[in-house]
């Protein structure tokens, strides 16, 4: 499996200039924006140009342990997660071998991340669903993988983007955030929210969106207070919060360095 894992990422690049992503909703009409076409394609090129290659921060070795640790993620940081799941994943990398490492040790290596007790419950039941009904393969469908326990919309978006190359809009809380504070894709809803960003996202740069409006919430237009003037797009926000009209220097940040420079 792991060397199917690599030679899937290894052909991300192509799956993505043949567009073998999901579809975008053509058939809907692109909803209003108080973005112009041509200054949210100055926004995506901007983020295209200080993160090339973006890329999320859940450790994991193949399309299993991404379901796994994407699924533990809710209400927990990434950085916990990876705390937890580093030993977790060495000695269980697959359906099988979590099945037989059973819940109550499942329970043991997550114990630090929240509501622990209901994800490893979570964990052993999707290992059992994955071996019993998918042959102990991910499957690639949205349609299929919430199907498995602990999985919803948003994880399996994750899973399609990052293990099978596909051009999805996973909106987490720091998006919902940044989507609605930058009146970029408002909405009351997460779905909501996917939807408006899908139809109005210029299609050039829809498949690393998902990662750039995350890194640009987590590290620059943070919760309690965005950091304005660290900020790319300074210029081009309309967000009523905003405190600085100046744009950021736009230079590309050190590779896997994500956050503000030590």
């Amino acid at each position: 499996m792991a060397h199917d894992y690599r030679s899937i990422m290894e052909n991300v690049k192509t799956k993505k200039s043949a567009g073998n992503g999901p579809q975008r909703r053509k058939a809907a009409p692109r909803p209003k924006s108080v973005y112009s076409h041509a200054e949210l394609s100055e926004i995506f090129r901007r983020f295209s140009i200080q993160r090339p290659e973006p890329k999320g921060e859940l450790e994991h070795v193949n399309p299993f342990t991404l379901v796994v640790a994407v699924a533990l993620s809710a209400q927990a940081t990434d950085a916990g997660v990876n705390k937890a799941t580093r030993a977790l994943f060495q000695v269980a990398d697959t359906p099988e071998k979590m099945l037989d490492l059973g819940e109550e040790k499942v329970r043991d290596y997550i114990r630090t991340i929240g509501l622990y007790r209901n994800k490893a419950k979570n964990v052993i039941a999707l290992s059992r669903m994955l071996v019993e009904r998918f042959g102990s393969e991910v499957p690639r469908t949205r349609e299929e993988l919430i199907l498995l326990p602990g999985v919803g919309r948003k994880t399996a978006n994750v899973v399609l983007s990052m293990a099978f190359g596909q051009a999805t809009m996973a909106v987490d809380t720091h998006i919902f955030r940044i989507a609605n504070r930058l009146l970029l894709a408002p909405g009351k809803t997460p779905d909501e929210v996917e939807d408006r960003l899908i139809r109005i996202i210029p299609d050039e740069y829809l498949y690393h969106a998902h990662h750039w409006l995350i890194l640009h919430g987590r590290y620059c237009c943070k919760a309690r207070k965005p950091e304005c003037e660290r900020c790319v797009i300074a210029d081009l926000c309309k967000s009523p919060e905003k405190t600085c009209d100046v744009p950021a220097p736009l230079v590309e940040l050190p590779p896997q360095l994500f956050g503000p420079t030590p």
